[in-house]
């Protein structure tokens, strides 16, 4: 199993706080020393839909200007993306056959099932 986030986050950080206490074995992965390149981000786009890995509601979304703001196609986002991490929603967690996004209790429900 593999994490995918930024230390400093705080979702980030509740994830890998309750995935160690629940016995997950996982490796985390840095956006910020390992930024993921357009290949593994359109995986995660496939399996869980570009509204959901795009992360509209950050800060870094709010600072872009309104032109890239308007962008629709999937690869200029994906792009976008693999250029700037912090648009991708965290944590992404990878377990063999499957993307979770985000850390809710649906997606905790989903990792213990």
């Amino acid at each position: 199993m593999k994490v995918y986030g930024i230390p400093n986050c705080d979702t980030v950080k509740k994830a890998r706080t309750w995935m160690t206490s629940e016995g997950f074995a996982f490796d985390f992965v840095d956006f910020k020393k390992v930024p993921p390149t357009p290949s593994l981000i359109k995986t995660w786009v496939d399996a869980a839909g570009i509204d959901k890995v795009l992360n509209k509601r950050g800060t870094t979304w709010r600072k872009l200007d309104d032109a890239t703001k308007a962008i629709t196609d999937e690869t200029q986002l994906i792009q976008l993306m693999s250029e700037q991490p912090s648009l991708i929603k965290r944590p992404i967690i990878e377990d063999s056959d499957r993307i979770e996004v985000g850390f809710t209790a649906d997606v905790q429900a989903a990792l213990k099932s």
